[in-house]
């Protein structure tokens, strides 16, 4: 009988804390360049830990639980791909010398908008909305009275601007209270009110960069419901003005946040006029059309940027992408997708959760080509989840 030792592998080792779709892209790519990947979910079989090499289940805040696998695991690089998960592991991993990215000072600033506004507003001077910060329901009915109504208001920590609201009366200040308060994640006694800026239109700006370059993608437009992306679209026509405007925001933004990686920068555009809004360290959601739209994707680029290689890529032609979310519960979810969306320019991806729930998003379609977002439009209606 012959035994054999496993050889210990000598490949870079990237952690990915958070595996769902997004996370699943960056671990194709990490994969393409050699990479050795590590999956780290609250749940099993995450998108993510379909292509990984390893994965673990875990309770992403759980401190020490986390640091657990990161110590045994050894990454040479921590990539966060959630904002539910617990940011005291991702310092005490960095002050042990683990590289966290960008690192977790910018994890811990964009994760809580709180940090991020008085970061951008306040230490950058860059042109945001007016804002105020509330603990009661109190201190919301007087911020509405400040900043008038319209007004925008937001938990604090959320994920995928769930909790995000309008109000349009004095009648749906509580009911905005206390569904900002369902979806808040950390702090949830604390609410984010803002000024409703009457912009023509938002746009996400994918910005890369590593130790020696900074690359913009075209800006993305997108439409959102509920707050959550359900289509986006490359590119979306802006003046030169306002373009330039944008890239010097992410610049700034980016620069002040510092390490590697690829951040989704979230824009308002009223005009040559650009207000900062928001912006994510790792990939976006609404960045999944650039799969179809450019040479290297966002994931692709996300990757290149950790590894501190060159962020070439040229942009191919107009898409649009439409998230397809379930109607359904399922536990074990089928997809019924008409031929005609497997064509020469278009496809649909499935991302291989285990589990549909109502309003869950289970896979996205994408479509290049001309009149692209309203294809996709069409398209989107015929595909199903049962």
């Amino acid at each position: 009988m012959i035994f054999t030792t496993p050889l210990k592998s000598n490949s870079v080792k990237i952690m990915l804390l958070g595996s769902g779709e997004l996370g699943k892209e960056v671990a194709i790519e990490a994969n393409r360049l050699g990479c050795e990947v590590i999956a780290v979910d609250r749940y099993p079989n995450a998108p993510a830990m379909l292509v990984a090499q390893k994965s673990h289940v875990v309770d992403m805040k759980n401190k020490e639980a986390l640091l657990e696998i990161i110590r045994m695991e050894k990454p040479d690089y921590i990539l966060p791909e959630i904002e539910a998960l617990s940011i005291e592991a991702l310092f005490e991993a960095q002050h042990e010398g683990f590289n966290v990215i960008p690192n977790a000072e910018a994890v811990n600033k964009t994760m809580h908008r709180k940090n991020i506004r008085v970061f951008a507003a306040q230490e950058l001077g860059l042109k945001t909305s007016k804002y105020r910060f509330v603990k009661s329901l109190d201190e919301l009915k007087n911020a509405v009275k400040e900043l008038g109504i319209p007004c925008v208001v937001k938990p604090v920590m959320s994920s995928s601007g769930h909790g995000q609201s309008i109000i349009k009366d004095e009648s749906e200040i509580v009911k905005a209270w206390e569904f900002a308060l369902e979806d808040a994640r950390g702090s949830a006694d604390e609410l984010i009110v803002e000024e409703f800026i009457n912009f023509d239109y938002e746009i996400t700006l994918l910005t890369a960069r590593n130790d020696n370059e900074t690359v913009f993608c075209p800006p993305i437009g997108h439409i959102q419901k509920d707050g959550d992306y359900i289509f986006s679209w490359q590119p979306m026509q802006m003046s030169e003005v306002a373009l330039a405007k944008s890239q010097e925001i992410a610049k700034a933004i980016t620069d002040g946040l510092g390490g590697r990686g690829i951040f989704g920068v979230e824009l308002f555009i009223a005009g040559d006029e650009v207000y900062f809004s928001e912006v994510s360290p790792r990939p976006h959601d609404t960045g999944m059309v650039t799969m179809i739209s450019q040479t290297q994707s966002e994931f692709a680029l996300h990757i290149r940027a950790v590894l501190n290689l060159p962020l070439g890529f040229e942009f191919i032609k107009e898409a649009a992408s439409a998230a397809l979310k379930s109607k359904v519960d399922s536990y074990n979810p089928i997809f019924e997708v008409p031929d005609e969306v497997f064509s020469n320019d278009s496809r649909f991806v499935v991302f291989g959760k285990p589990e549909s729930h109502k309003d869950r998003r289970m896979g996205v379609l994408l479509v290049s080509g001309d009149n692209s977002l309203q294809r996709a439009k069409d398209m989107i209606t015929q595909i199903h989840v049962k």
